[in-house]
């Protein structure tokens, strides 16, 4: 029998850090959006968080893969991991508060969970965890609502955008355990996010024209953490994490992200969300610890014997 991967207490306070500097990430988001465009604000947060990895990987001498194999699975992972969700999620809060946003990309655990699953034996879906991914996605459903399909707008498409990026998310971690074995967390980081702003320049020049570079200091002050600390820092972060849990674990930082980006946009944006946000949420929680499965071990070790009556 293979061992299931698991979460150490040091993968738990790594991941605990992740989620509070991917939790200013939503806020930072929407703050960039009031002075740069969409994929301006994509093109600067890769290609920033690419210089300062690059300079780290230069200064440790750390040596360069050469075969096109490895840069291969570096674009694959560059648009799956970076310029596909960071756009989609970019977009979404164009219409839709910086919190729903948060909650939505969630699902990445439970997508995380399933994905890992199908293409992994150490990660196979038992029937808890099956249990835990039906909670998940009645959670979703519980955030997007019935009725905004049926009414069918702009900001239900913004909600599925944020959902087609969790997809990308989970595919993506899958496909870092698979492919990118043997790269340093910092190369790999580097790589993809190289890659990715390959893709995402050319496509923000091409589309929203040479930024001015006359922004506020609050959006430029947005633009930097991005690259800086949500993205160069966090992913260092990420494939630490990664490397110690598992691609079906490390999603699970998504359900740390969400109460921290909400708390965030409520204080400083001034976002209120609706209720079933916060009914969804529980779902997705109750369907995230139902896939961990410790709670309920711990409990079931509490519990107290029968005792044998005479």
């Amino acid at each position: 029998m293979l061992e299931q991967k698991t979460l150490s207490p040091r993968a738990w306070t790594e991941l605990f850090g992740l989620a509070l500097i991917w939790g200013g990430s939503f806020l930072s988001i929407r703050l960039a959006l009031d002075g740069a465009g969409v994929f301006t604000t994509v093109a600067f947060r890769i290609l920033g968080a690419a210089v300062v990895l690059w300079i780290y990987v230069l200064a440790r001498r750390i040596a360069l893969p050469r075969d096109a194999r490895t840069w291969f699975a570096l674009l694959v992972m560059g648009l799956l991991n970076n310029a596909l969700p960071f756009s989609l999620i970019t977009w979404g809060e164009l219409r839709i508060p910086s919190g729903l946003a948060a909650i939505l990309n969630a699902a990445t655990a439970i997508l995380g969970v399933l994905v890992a699953a199908i293409v992994f034996r150490d990660e196979r879906l038992q029937a808890r965890k099956a249990l835990g991914v039906g909670l998940g996605f009645a959670g979703v459903a519980t955030v997007i609502g019935l009725d905004a399909l049926e009414g069918f707008d702009l900001t239900s498409l913004a909600q599925l955008a944020v959902l087609g990026a969790a997809c990308s998310y989970a595919l993506s971690a899958a496909w870092a355990r698979h492919a990118l074995k043997g790269l340093t967390p910092q190369l790999a980081a580097a790589g993809m996010l190289t890659t990715a702003a390959l893709v995402m320049v050319p496509l923000a020049l091409v589309t929203e024209g040479v930024p001015s570079f006359r922004y506020r200091p609050e959006v430029w002050a947005a633009l930097i953490y991005l690259a800086f600390f949500a993205t160069a820092i966090a992913y260092l972060l990420y494939y630490r994490v990664l490397g110690m849990a598992g691609a079906g674990n490390v999603s699970l930082v998504t359900l740390l992200v969400a109460p921290i980006a909400i708390l965030l946009g409520a204080l400083i944006l001034g976002e209120a969300l609706p209720p079933a946000a916060y009914l969804g949420f529980a779902l997705l929680a109750l369907g995230l610890l139902t896939i961990d499965g410790r709670v309920f071990r711990r409990f079931a070790r509490k519990r107290p014997e029968p005792q044998e009556t005479a």
